[in-house]
């Protein structure tokens, strides 16, 4: 018997898949219910071997159909409330309770309940599963295994991404570019401090100048209405210097991020930040030959830039009964699916972020009945498909 998808949630729940962390536990579980079926799985694994992305088909051999793209991974529960164990699934009032419910597991389960069934079915295209690791700490864990998929001739047709949006066509998101400061100063005893280079003031001088390039993209900067913030923004998140109070310190650094919209090239904006910081540091190298500001990019992905009428999201509005679309705020894999194996793309899948990330996240069951109803008109699309 094919178990619910909310049976095979609770099973996916219980592995702590934390980014970084392993989640071979998870994908043994995966295999376990698919390879009785036929279906044809590849793992591609972390150099450490730790953790893997895993691809699995079922239907006819050779190019075409349709992928369903997850993440395994979830963010950490520590230092939140909970009111349940988060890595138990729990049932109250309709919802499903637990860390990965709705951000993604939740689509993962269901996208698994869907091979199941497509796998007794006639196919006469296939239907693929790409699920991945460390998808929460920038896209990480997914390039690997589209590298792999990229070197064939035979690929598959479209991606949906199955991230929460209430089971909404969502056809674009920002693209990201986590990047890293370091400002050199010279360090020395806090009594002569004037006779030393205080990096911890280079980096809020370098802060203050992505405040000014926020402020200019905000104010001349492109447009796209279809999202909540119309613009790309700049951020600062993590700032880190100083041993001692007394220690002018020679070493700062700063943890920032682009989210670029398509109207905008992050390079552009980048070289922007790159010379604002050349132009803080420069003064100072008379005297302090080491004073710079180093810029490296930690890791980002692509944003997605899908249209309406592009393969994936008609096939969407099919399935759904309902050609309405928006842009989401959050970023996702999509944009490697579409810009690294020329998939067309789109989002769509059950929940709401507005859960993921926080403690008692949960999915609601109408949203998982939802999502299994889309996908059961899939596996009806791919049996008749010409």
């Amino acid at each position: 018997m094919i178990p619910s998808t909310p049976e095979i949630l609770a099973r996916l729940i219980a592995e702590p898949t934390v980014s970084r962390m392993s989640n071979l536990a998870l994908l043994d579980h995966v295999e376990s219910l698919l390879r009785p079926v036929g279906a044809r799985i590849e793992r591609f694994s972390h150099p450490d071997g730790s953790r893997a992305n895993l691809f699995a088909t079922v239907g006819p051999e050779g190019a075409g159909g349709v992928v369903l793209s997850g993440h395994t991974d979830v963010v950490p529960v520590e230092g939140q409330a909970w009111s349940s164990d988060p890595f138990t699934l729990t049932e109250r009032g309709g919802r499903f309770y637990g860390r990965g419910t709705a951000d993604m597991k939740g689509f993962v389960a269901a996208s698994l309940r869907a091979a199941l069934i497509a796998a007794t079915r006639p196919l006469k295209r296939p239907l693929h599963l790409a699920f991945s690791y460390d998808e929460e700490i920038g896209c990480i864990g997914v390039r690997g295994m589209i590298e792999a998929l990229a070197a064939r001739t035979e690929r598959p047709a479209l991606c949906i991404v199955g991230e929460p949006t209430e089971m909404r066509i969502a056809t674009g998101h920002k693209g990201k570019r986590a990047l890293r400061a370091c400002c050199h100063g010279q360090e020395g005893h806090s009594a002569l401090a004037p006779k030393a280079l205080n990096a911890l003031h280079l980096g809020a001088a370098f802060i203050q100048a992505l405040e000014a390039r926020q402020e200019a993209l905000a104010t001349h900067g492109a447009r796209d209405a279809d999202y909540d913030i119309p613009y790309s923004t700049i951020h600062a998140g993590m700032m880190r210097g100083g041993t001692a109070l007394n220690i002018v310190p020679g070493r700062c650094e700063i943890d920032f991020e682009i989210r670029n919209i398509a109207g905008d090239d992050p390079a552009d904006i980048l070289a922007g930040i790159a010379a604002d910081a050349e132009a803080i540091a420069a003064p100072y190298r008379g005297r302090f030959p080491m004073a710079c500001i180093e810029i490296e990019e930690v890791s980002g992905y692509p944003g997605l830039a899908t249209r309406p009428d592009a393969p994936a999201a008609r096939l969407l509005a099919r399935l759904l009964g309902d050609e309405t679309t928006l842009k989401v705020a959050f970023g996702t894999e999509g944009g490697l699916f579409d810009q690294t194996l020329g998939l067309s793309t789109a989002i769509c899948g059950p929940g709401s972020m507005e859960q993921g990330h926080k403690p008692d996240e949960f999915i609601a069951a109408g949203q998982l009945e939802r999502c299994d109803v889309m996908l059961a008109r899939l596996t009806e699309e791919l049996e008749t498909a010409a």
